[in-house]
């Protein structure tokens, strides 16, 4: 929260009438005594912040009734307690600012400060006794909010502490409050409320990074295409950013690149938009997607991804994807090892496998492609893998027709059939599928062999042959034809 606040005055508030009176100067001279103190507090919180929360709570007790001064006072010792660590302290004079939000300051001013102090408190908790406090400023603030009917300060509270149920993985709890904030933002006939959009939003991201950490994807998948559909709001474009990265990981899990490729897009584009440091993890998640497409398109070609192409956060990301679409095993494998920080990602560290082995894949297709025969250490040795995971991907790729050969698992060798003995094979196979078919046809079809004088056909015509006759006639030509060459001596 920004000490701008402590400026901030409602016009409302302000009285331009002119009144003379004799106490007006005392009334004056009390004021005087109120802002020196506060403004001497706000001195003493660098050097002395134990002191500076002793002044700080002092200037309530000067005011004779309950106003912007104490409610400024309240703020910034309730601030400094929490960076120290007094949560009960920050709790218990939490809920006295909360009395000034009914009559002291104007609604505007305190939903704002109110907003604020929450942030600056979720942004600040380190540890799980500061997220228990985080956890009873939202429930004080709802309590309040109760008695003031801000539907606004409601739902915003609502959903900072759907965000740290989310952190602390209540799933339980938090499927509760979403579907409670789904309400919320409902109509009485169900249907969405345009003036909540932004909060609807906020719900569906909410619910949307609860089911790609619990790995729900069906229910990933129809949240997520009923979320980017939404038309009557406009979110925040870091809301976007967030369903679109999880988006991405879903289509990433389905193995479908492209789409997952789209979506890492457009999540880099709205965090981009939002000022987000994210944009530079998702941008590595956009290169990674890229080389398991196998695409020769540049990542980083594009306008919005250009200006990070030099970055040194994308530096390891942007040499893996060059060596990647150069097919230079050696480097990819370099700058990998180099760069073992590129694993501390989860995301990364899953799916940087299957880039790894589909450039190993490209790479023996490669090198055995001079070779009829090849033994399995040759190749373990020169791409420094073991032998277990080269047969590995040589089974791979015989199952998969881009290798024809067989391995000799005893001898660690490799037998590649050339194409001629390919053809030749193939040859003699359609062969002799030919001639079981016609010995089955004759087995089965036919009537038996007849004999040369049994009789003429219709009209004196020759008589009718039958496909065993053919069959016989030419097994008969021939055995006569192998039998004359084989009497032929040699000159004649």
């Amino acid at each position: 929260m920004s000490d701008d606040d402590d400026f901030m005055q409602a016009s409302d508030d302000e009285n331009y009438d002119f009144e003379y009176e004799d106490d007006d100067d005392a009334d004056e001279g009390g004021d005087v005594d109120v802002e020196n103190k506060y403004y001497n507090a706000k001195q003493m919180k660098a050097d002395n912040p134990e002191e500076a929360i002793d002044e700080f709570l002092g200037v309530p007790a000067l005011e004779p009734e309950k106003g912007d001064w104490g409610f400024k006072g309240l703020k910034q010792a309730i601030k400094l307690e929490f960076k120290l660590g007094r949560y009960d302290k920050a709790v218990e004079h939490y809920s006295e600012l909360l009395t000034y939000v009914k009559s002291a300051v104007t609604r505007n001013y305190s939903e704002k400060s109110i907003n604020n102090m929450l942030d600056f408190i979720e942004k600040n908790a380190e540890d799980e006794a500061a997220n228990e406090c985080m956890e009873k400023f939202y429930s004080k603030t709802l309590e309040s909010v109760q008695t003031t009917n801000n539907e606004r300060l409601w739902l915003s509270t609502n959903t900072k502490l759907a965000r740290l149920w989310l952190l602390q993985k209540d799933y339980a709890r938090l499927t509760d409050k979403v579907r409670e904030l789904h309400k919320a933002c409902q109509r009485e006939d169900g249907s969405d409320d345009p003036s909540k959009g932004t909060y609807s939003m906020e719900a569906y991201a909410l619910e949307i990074q609860m089911y790609a950490e619990t790995r729900n994807n069906k229910r990933l998948k129809g949240l997520y295409n009923r979320a980017i559909s939404v038309r009557s709001a406009v979110p925040h474009p870091k809301i976007m950013g967030i369903i679109r990265e999880c988006g991405g990981k879903m289509y990433m899990s389905e193995e479908n690149w492209k789409d997952a490729q789209s979506a890492f897009f457009e999540s880099f584009r709205n965090y981009d938009e939002a000022g987000s440091m994210q944009r530079i993890q998702v941008l590595k998640y956009l290169v990674l997607t890229t080389m398991l497409m196998g695409s020769d398109i540049n990542p980083f070609d594009s306008q919005e991804t250009k200006p990070y192409k030099n970055d040194p956060r994308i530096a390891a990301m942007t040499e893996l994807v060059d060596a990647y679409q150069r097919d230079e095993i050696g480097q990819y494998e370099t700058v990998l090892k180099k760069n073992q920080d590129l694993l501390a990602d989860p995301f990364i560290a899953e799916n940087i496998d299957e880039v790894t082995r589909n450039m190993r894949t490209k790479a023996v297709v490669k090198l055995v492609a001079p070779y009829t025969r090849f033994r399995l250490d040759f190749i373990a040795k020169r791409l420094s893998i073991s032998i277990a995971e080269v047969q590995d991907i040589v089974g791979f790729l015989i199952m998969d027709r881009r290798l024809r050969g067989k391995i000799n698992q005893d001898a660690g060798t490799v037998e590649i059939e050339s194409r001629a003995d390919q053809d030749r094979m193939h040859a003699v196979a359609d062969w002799t599928t030919a001639i079981r078919s016609l010995a089955s046809y004759v087995l089965n079809e036919g009537e038996g062999f007849k004999s040369d004088d049994a009789g003429v056909g219709p009209g004196g015509a020759a008589p009718l042959t039958s496909a065993p006759d053919i069959l016989l006639s030419s097994q008969r030509t021939t055995n006569a034809a192998g039998k004359r060459k084989a009497n032929r001596g040699p000159g004649k």
